[in-house]
């Protein structure tokens, strides 16, 4: 690859065939697209497990972040950052998220961490997240849901070359260090 060319992005068809690859059980639901968590409610509605948000963030370092977890936790950025002893945190710009996940804004997925072999973005999970049998992320992009097993989502990243750090939240959103432990 020359440079100033893209990397190739993994469609839905990679994705799918990459959980079967790892013996991961998936199932997908098509829905009109959805931007926001909020704008997602009545079709969340009608499917079983926890459905997330996703938050694309850039250190001022220039380091790179997905934070995924439960729609409903809160999340305290400035906290965030000193739990996990990372710079100050801002939201990625779309031409980077792209360039790196290979997603547009309103697509961010856990999902799309097959987009980045490299193992640039750094990923954190929710802990909430596990305590549902199910979990829900759009397949690359936001006219599908598609659910795997909570646990199998630790097996994908990790099949994809990313170690997630995982963070509990309280109710106002700071969270405390589950994984890796200090």
């Amino acid at each position: 690859m020359r440079q100033g060319e893209a990397m190739p992005r993994a469609t839905e068809h990679d994705l799918f065939a990459l959980f079967d690859s790892l013996g991961i059980a998936h199932a997908t639901h098509r829905h009109r697209p959805v931007f926001t968590v909020e704008e997602g409610a009545d079709i969340k509605a009608a499917m079983p497990g926890g459905h997330t948000k996703n938050l694309f963030l850039k250190d001022k370092k220039g380091g790179l972040w997905l934070i995924s977890a439960l729609g409903e936790t809160a999340i305290q950025l400035n906290a965030v950052s000193k739990a996990i002893g990372a710079p100050r945190f801002s939201f990625g710009g779309a031409d980077v998220l792209l360039e790196h996940l290979g997603v547009t804004p309103g697509s961010v997925t856990a999902y799309a961490l097959i987009n980045d072999p490299a193992g640039k973005v750094r990923v954190i999970f929710d802990e909430a997240l596990f305590s549902h049998a199910l979990v829900n992320f759009h397949p690359l992009s936001n006219d599908a849901t598609t659910a795997i097993a909570s646990a199998d989502l630790l097996r994908f990243a990790r099949a994809t070359g990313h170690e997630p750090i995982r963070l509990a939240f309280d109710a106002e959103g700071v969270p405390r260090l589950i994984e890796p432990s200090r």
